[in-house]
């Protein structure tokens, strides 16, 4: 797979150098709040997680995330398809912007919109979910801008900060797909 360009960002394989700056955004609460990560992660863990994408099929590989700054490229955070199921056509995506200097800039729906494509003209898939938590309001807009629909909720179905909440499934087919692109 090349760079996927969007108007301000592109999604590319994730390389070494990277992991420092994943390293620190899974490391902080702010930034793991609407993620399922719950607990501390060593440099040799992330190192251990960059490792083995080698071995991943590559359609389900992480994708960095950078934005356009001024004549180069500026890391803030990666995303990608998984759970990918060739019989259905279907995949759960997956994002996070760490970088939280870049957060309320509009680069997550771009970023979704993005890895929609990706999905539906690349990998031919039909149908596209993801999870989010009900508290993470600026998420669950974020996936609405680029076309997702609610589908359902987990009642407290997951447990952070001390309590349960509820998990929004979201998701958008082919066919909505193919219909948001004509009508832009």
């Amino acid at each position: 797979m090349s760079i996927l360009y969007g108007r301000r960002i592109r999604l590319r394989a994730v390389e070494r150098e990277d992991v420092a700056n994943f390293h620190e955004w899974v490391n902080d609460p702010e930034v793991t709040r609407g993620l399922a990560m719950y607990l501390p992660m060593s440099m040799a863990d992330e190192e251990n997680w960059f490792h083995s994408l080698a071995s991943r099929d590559q359609k389900v590989r992480p994708l960095a995330i950078e934005i356009h700054k001024g004549k180069g490229w500026k890391l803030i955070g990666n995303c990608g398809a998984f759970d990918l199921n060739s019989v259905n056509r279907s995949a759960e995506l997956g994002i996070m912007i760490g970088d939280k200097s870049e957060w309320n800039k509009g680069y997550g729906a771009e970023t979704m919109t993005l890895l929609l494509r990706h999905c539906f003209e690349t990998l031919n898939l039909n149908r596209v979910s993801l999870r989010v938590y009900t508290e993470n309001i600026r998420a669950v807009r974020s996936y609405e801008k680029a076309g997702f629909v609610l589908e359902g909720r987990l009642r407290e179905a997951v447990y952070k900060f001390g309590k349960h909440g509820d998990v929004l499934i979201m998701s958008v087919l082919r066919s909505e797909w193919d219909t948001q692109t004509k009508e832009k």
